[in-house]
C-alpha cells in the first residue's frame, strides 16, 4: 500500500475513474495516480489514451527519430502519463506486474531520451506497478547510478520539482543541531576526534549506497559490508588501491573502530540513518550543497585543535563557483582539496547544466581534478565526492608542486582554478627555492600567495585562460613586504587581477581566525594590457550570525526567506555590473605595489552612519589609546 492508503491498479483493470476496492484494500488506477501527483500539471496531447511523442515532436515542428525496440518490432512512442512544472518533467509507465516485463527500462529509457530532445527539461522517470504499491524511480537518466532506490511512494509535483531545488526541503540548521550531538556520541563511544570526520563520512556513504547492518552482526562483519561498498564505489578511479588502503588504515583498522562493540558501532549508524540523512535531500543541486555542509560542519568540531584548519563554508563555495561561471564544459582544479569543498560544489553546479548521462559522465570523469596533500584530508575529499555522486577519479595525494604539472603535461587544460591555499605552510609542504628566501621564518611569509603565484605560471607557460578564484587572508591584499609586493607585480606581468572581495572577519569561524578576502584573476591577460579597473566590494554581511555549537547559521527573514539568497544576488549581480555603490563596493586602477582592498579606495555612505557607530569608533579609539600606553589621565 502507498503512503497514500491506495493499492495501484491499470486502468485497464477498472472502470476509469472509479474509486474501488480490492480484498479490503482501496485501489488506485491512473486517474488517482494523477490526482496524487496533481491534475492540475497533467499535459494534454493524448493518442491511444496516452502521450504521444510522435505528435508531441510535430506540434514543435520537429523531426521525430523512434527509438527502436531492441527486440521484437516496432519502436517506443506512448507513454502513459506525462506531468510538468516549473522545467521538470515526470514521466510514468505503469505496468501490472513490471517483473514480467523484461523490457520496461529499455522502455522508459526511450521515453526520458524522447524528453530531452524535445524539451530539455529536468527528468524524472518512473514504473509503477499496478498490482502492488512498488514504484521504481529515477533521476535524469535511466541508468543504476541514477536510481532512488530510497522512492517508496507516488509524490506530488512540486515535491519532485523540489529534487531539483530542495530549498524546502532541506534543512541546513538540524543537519547542524545534529553533527554537534553526533560529535558528542562519538566522543562516548571512544572514536578520536582526528578520526572522526573520515570515519562519519565513510559511514554516511555506505548508509547512503545500501549498507545491510544489525546488532546480530559483530563489528568485524560491519566493517566487512563497509569495505565492500568502498571497493565497488571506487572502481575505475585513479589510484583506487592507494585511496582504498588508505580509508581501511585510517579508519576501518583503526583500533577505536575496530575495538567498538556491535551495539555502539550500530548506534552510530543509526544516528546517522536517522537524524542526519533523512534531513538532506542529496538528489539535487541544494541537496549537495547540503551534504558539503554537513562536512564542513563537522571538521570544525574536529579542527578546534588546529586552529589553522581554514574550511571554505559552503555558500562561498557557491559564491565563487557562479563568479567564475563553472558549467559542464569547464576543467576544474582546485590545487589544495581539502576536503573537496570547491570540487563538490563545481562537479554539482557543472552537472546542473547537463543534459544527458554521457554529459554527466564526462564532467565526472574528465573535468574535476584535485591535489591534497595531507594523506588523512585526502581520503575525507575520496569520500565526500563518492558521496556527491563520485567525480573523485581525479582527485590524487601528494604535493600540489609535483602533480599538477602532470596534470598540465598530461594534455589537462583547465579554464577554472577554485581553491583556499594554507596560510602558514611549512618549509617541507613547498619548493626548496621558495622556502630558501623565507630567512628566520618558520612559515610561508606569503601567506598562501606563493600558491597561486605558482599555478598561474604554470598555466601561463601553457597559453591557457580562464578564471581564478582564491581565498586569502587579508594580509596578501594589504602586501606590506617587498616579499608580497614582488610577488603581485609577477602575478601581474601575465595575468589580470579582475575583481576582490572583503569577506566578513569571522568566516571561518569556528575554524581559523583569520580575516580573508576573495581575490579573482582572469588568467592569461596581462594586467597592464588589459587597461581596466579592479572591482572592489566590501562584502563584510553575508548574512549568517554565529551561533553556539552551530557555527555561522543563515538567517531568515520575517517571510521566511534566506537573508543569503538575497545578499548572494547583489554581490554577483554588481561584480557583473561592475557597479559603484557607496559603502559596497568601487573601482579602482591598482599595481602590484598597491593596497588589495576595498576599504583602500570605497567611498563611505555617510548616510548609513548611526550615533552607536559614532559612540563604538570613539570606544575603539579609546581602548586603542589605553592598550598603547599613550592615554595617562582620563
Amino acid at each position: 500500500m502507498s503512503r497514500y492508503g491506495y493499492r495501484l491498479v491499470d486502468a485497464v483493470d477498472l472502470d476509469i475513474g472509479a474509486t474501488e476496492y480490492i480484498g479490503g484494500e482501496q485501489v488506485m488506477n491512473r486517474f488517482n495516480i494523477i490526482d496524487t501527483v496533481g491534475r492540475e500539471y497533467l499535459t494534454e496531447n493524448l493518442e491511444k489514451g496516452e502521450f504521444s511523442y510522435p505528435k508531441a515532436f510535430k506540434e514543435k515542428g520537429l523531426a521525430f527519430d523512434p527509438i527502436m525496440k531492441k527486440k521484437g518490432k516496432g519502436s517506443w512512442q506512448f507513454l502513459d502519463i506525462r506531468f510538468e512544472l516549473s522545467g521538470v518533467s515526470l514521466l510514468i509507465e505503469t505496468k501490472n506486474n513490471a517483473d514480467k516485463w523484461p523490457t520496461v527500462e529499455e522502455q522508459i529509457a526511450a521515453y526520458v531520451e524522447y524528453e530531452k530532445r524535445l524539451t530539455g527539461n529536468k527528468i524524472i522517470a518512473m514504473v509503477a506497478n499496478t498490482e502492488d504499491d512498488r514504484i521504481t524511480v529515477w533521476k535524469s537518466a535511466v541508468e543504476d547510478d541514477r536510481k532512488l532506490v530510497s522512492e517508496g511512494a507516488i509524490r506530488t509535483m512540486p515535491e519532485y520539482v523540489a529534487m531539483f531545488d530542495a530549498k524546502h526541503t532541506n534543512n541546513k540548521e538540524e543537519v547542524m543541531r545534529n553533527t554537534y550531538k553526533l560529535n558528542e556520541k562519538l566522543h562516548r563511544h571512544g572514536i578520536k576526534e582526528k578520526l572522526r570526520a573520515q570515519f562519519v563520512g565513510t559511514c554516511l556513504l555506505a548508509i547512503k549506497n545500501g549498507l545491510s547492518y544489525n546488532r546480530k552482526l559483530k563489528t568485524s562483519q560491519i566493517i566487512s559490508g563497509i569495505r565492500s561498498i568502498l571497493e565497488d564505489l571506487l572502481e575505475g578511479s585513479l589510484q583506487k588501491a592507494e585511496k582504498l588502503s588508505l580509508i581501511d588504515v585510517h579508519v576501518l583498522k583503526d583500533q577505536d573502530v575496530r575495538d567498538m562493540n556491535n551495539e555502539s558501532f550500530c548506534d552510530i549508524l543509526d544516528f546517522i540513518k536517522t537524524e542526519i540523512f533523512p534531513f538532506i535531500n542529496d538528489k539535487s543541486t541544494a541537496g549537495q550543497d547540503l551534504l558539503n555542509l554537513f562536512f564542513v560542519t563537522f571538521n570544525k568540531y574536529v579542527g578546534k585543535s588546529d586552529k589553522n584548519q581554514a574550511f571554505t563554508p559552503d555558500h562561498i563555495t557557491d559564491f565563487m563557483s557562479t563568479i567564475c561561471n563553472v558549467n559542464k564544459n569547464s576543467v576544474v582544479l582546485d590545487m589544495t582539496c581539502g576536503s573537496g569543498s570547491f570540487l563538490v560544489r563545481a562537479m554539482t553546479q557543472a552537472l546542473d547544466d547537463c543534459r544527458t548521462k554521457a554529459e554527466e559522465d564526462q564532467v565526472k570523469k574528465y573535468h574535476i581534478y584535485g591535489v591534497e596533500y595531507d594523506e588523512q584530508v585526502y581520503g575525507l575529499a575520496t569520500t565526500n565526492m563518492l558521496i556527491h555522486g563520485d567525480g573523485n577519479s581525479n582527485i590524487v595525494q601528494g604535493s600540489c608542486f609535483d602533480e599538477v604539472p602532470k596534470f598540465i603535461e598530461e594534455g589537462i587544460n583547465f579554464d577554472v582554478v577554485l581553491m583556499n591555499p594554507p596560510y602558514n605552510a611549512m618549509a617541507k609542504q613547498v619548493p626548496g627555492e621558495f622556502s630558501k628566501k623565507w630567512g628566520s621564518a618558520k612559515q610561508d611569509p606569503s601567506k598562501g600567495l606563493y600558491f597561486v603565484k605558482f599555478i598561474l605560471e604554470q598555466m601561463n607557460e601553457k597559453n591557457m585562460r580562464g578564471k581564478l578564484a582564491v581565498l586569502l587572508p587579508m594580509a596578501c591584499a594589504i602586501g606590506n613586504s617587498s616579499l608580497m609586493k614582488q610577488m603581485k607585480n609577477e602575478i601581474l606581468k601575465n595575468n589580470t587581477l579582475d575583481a576582490v572581495f572583503s569577506l566578513p572577519d569571522d568566516i571561518f569561524y569556528p575554524g581559523a581566525s583569520a580575516s580573508a578576502c576573495c581575490m579573482v584573476f582572469d588568467i592569461g591577460t596581462p594586467h597592464a594590457s588589459a587597461k581596466r579597473e579592479t572591482f572592489f566590494a566590501y562584502c563584510k554581511d553575508d548574512g549568517f550570525k554565529k551561533r553556539k555549537n552551530l557555527g555561522r547559521v543563515e538567517q531568515i527573514d520575517e517571510n521566511g526567506n534566506s537573508l543569503w539568497a538575497a545578499i548572494r544576488e547583489k554581490w554577483i549581480n554588481t561584480y557583473k555590473n561592475r557597479d559603484i555603490m557607496p559603502g559596497f563596493s568601487t573601482r579602482y586602477m591598482v599595481t602590484g605595489d598597491d593596497e588589495w582592498l576595498c576599504e583602500a579606495y570605497m567611498e563611505t555612505d555617510y548616510t548609513t552612519l548611526t550615533h552607536e557607530d559614532f559612540q563604538q569608533t570613539v570606544n575603539d579609539y579609546l581602548a586603542y589609546l589605553v592598550k598603547t600606553g599613550n592615554v595617562y589621565e582620563i
